[in-house]
């Protein structure tokens, strides 16, 4: 879980040092969108293929869940 971590603040580190270039917070967060997107089409599907539907909705599930923990350790963190 350590090296997740700090991979995802290596990620956040980049998306502000974007921001701080000047673009915008929703400019970075669609490129960083549009980036996992092509990643994970690429770890499912190779460089040649692309995702069917089903393919599809199995990785919206995965971010779904990924981003419902997420808010949920905001909250924990905020009730501290």
């Amino acid at each position: 879980m350590r090296e997740y971590n700090l991979l995802s603040e290596r990620f956040i580190a980049l998306a502000n040092e974007m921001k701080n270039e000047g673009k915008s917070q929703q400019m970075v967060n669609a490129a960083l969108m549009s980036a996992s997107g092509i990643y994970a089409t690429y770890t499912a599907a190779g460089n040649d293929g692309g995702l069917t539907a089903s393919g599809v909705d199995q990785v919206v599930a995965v971010y779904k869940a990924n981003l419902e923990n997420v808010q949920k350790l905001k909250k924990q963190q905020a009730e501290k």
